[in-house]
């Protein structure tokens, strides 16, 4: 009976950070596998680029504009992303987006109080 603590706190210790670790070194190494030349991918300080190179096991040549190559650690790859045609959306069915933000500014305010110019009477 005097066990039964310690056990229940190495059981919690195992669900709490053994196995979150487990999933995340499994999906890395997904990711890894992912890799080929021409992927778009996403670099761990938010950049986003292309691949252009996997000649080192260790290391991963990134492109991210025309003509501008960035050597990255293969750790570095935080995700695998779709290539820009395979995604959904009005972006790559060509469809018209509209902005309700933009498209539906009033060209005055019309609030209670407002003058002609535009300042609080």
């Amino acid at each position: 009976m005097e066990l039964f603590p310690l056990l229940l706190l190495v059981l919690a210790f195992v669900a709490l950070i053994v196995l979150p670790n487990r999933a995340r070194k499994r999906q890395q190494q997904q990711t890894q596998s992912a890799l080929a030349v021409g992927v778009p991918v996403t670099m761990a300080g938010g950049l986003h680029g292309t691949v252009a190179g996997l000649a080192d096991p260790a290391t991963i040549d990134v492109e991210i504009a025309p003509g501008v190559v960035v050597t990255y650690a293969r750790q570095a790859v935080l995700q695998v992303r779709p290539p820009a045609g395979d995604l959904p959306g009005p972006v790559a069915t060509g469809e018209t987006v509209v902005d309700p933000v933009v498209d539906d500014t009033p060209s005055r305010d019309d609030r209670p109080g407002d003058g002609p110019t535009g300042k609080t009477l």
